[in-house]
């Protein structure tokens, strides 16, 4: 069954259109992912969805009700868990998920919630005094209080080490397998390519894509992406006017070149022209990365987390 249906969903602030016909639905039990570059209109479709913000037009059913007309009979069924979230820093954890269980007519028994979310051993820490993991959690301990049968989270591990993301995403499934259907608003490829049943990409207010995981990768198998250093400084436009070409981007002193064809063999006659030995050079598997760029043609400029993906 349908949890959550958006339908030609149109928001604009002054001139700037940031929601511009936006359609998909969420099946129950689903981890719906939402990527996008900044700016796409990510966060303003999840807060219309939340009822924080009101649409200009376009129709938003969440379990078959209006977050704008029904908003408290959608408060009582949605949890959410926005990007940027804080609390009183003196406020310890146990003290924290009561307060939340009292807005609720029926509440989930938050000391289970804290033994699912690994923060029983820290039930009298103050919010100051956790780490940005325990943070994270608490967060999502909250969005879940109110026992809602759909989760929106939004940028749940921003700012997280890997080892903590990674713990983060675990717990993200365990909850699933409560029931709860999860809306997951992320920057970073690999969390939703780990996490998410289907996926929208959302480009310029729009919905370039929705597919599985592997059906968008896929989508970009005509994509190539070459990765390598260079022995000597080199003016990236030799690179970014092969024909064949479609983005250059330069990280942490690693050159990675996207495009098509015979990239490979135009990159490396390129670089021999130029006397410029290519170094630990590599062309890499086609990821949820490539079917990003194919689709809008940005990447890590654009705010987006264009990484690896992690094993396991």
């Amino acid at each position: 069954m349908t949890a959550l249906e958006v339908r030609n969903l149109h928001k604009r602030y002054g001139h700037h259109v940031a929601v511009d016909d936006v359609s998909f639905s969420v099946e129950e039990g689903e981890i719906f992912g939402i990527i996008g570059p900044n700016g796409a209109g990510k966060t303003t479709t999840v807060e219309s969805i939340a009822g924080l913000r009101t649409p200009d037009s376009g129709s938003i059913s969440v379990l078959g009700l209006d977050p704008i007309k029904d908003r408290t009979k959608v408060r009582e069924r949605l949890g959410v868990q926005l990007q940027e979230s804080s609390f009183p820093d003196a406020i310890k954890v146990a003290e924290a998920l009561d307060l939340y269980s009292s807005f609720y007519r029926d509440p989930a028994d938050w000391r289970e919630l804290m033994d699912l979310l690994d923060l029983t051993g820290k039930r009298n820490t103050r919010y100051k005094a956790l780490s940005g993991g325990q943070k994270q959690r608490l967060s999502i301990a909250l969005a879940l209080v109110g026992s809602p049968k759909v989760a929106i989270l939004d940028e749940l591990t921003t700012g997280l080490d890997p080892q903590a993301r990674r713990d983060t995403w675990t717990l993200i499934e365990r909850v699933r397998d409560t029931g709860v259907t999860i809306l997951l608003v992320t920057h970073f490829m690999d969390e939703a390519e780990r996490l998410s049943d289907r996926i929208a990409v959302i480009d310029n207010g729009r919905v370039a894509a929705v597919d599985t995981p592997a059906g968008l990768i896929a989508q970009a198998n005509g994509v190539q992406q070459v990765r390598f250093r260079v022995s000597q400084p080199l003016d990236e436009s030799v690179l970014r006017e092969l024909p064949d070409v479609t983005g250059v981007e330069i990280v942490e002193g690693r050159w990675l070149v996207t495009g098509r064809g015979q990239l490979l063999s135009n990159v490396a006659g390129a670089l021999a022209r130029a006397q410029v030995v290519a170094e630990d050079l590599r062309v890499d598997q086609r990821t949820l990365d490539d079917a990003f760029v194919a689709m809008t043609g940005r990447g890590r400029r654009a705010g987006v987390s264009v990484t690896l993906r992690e094993d396991g």
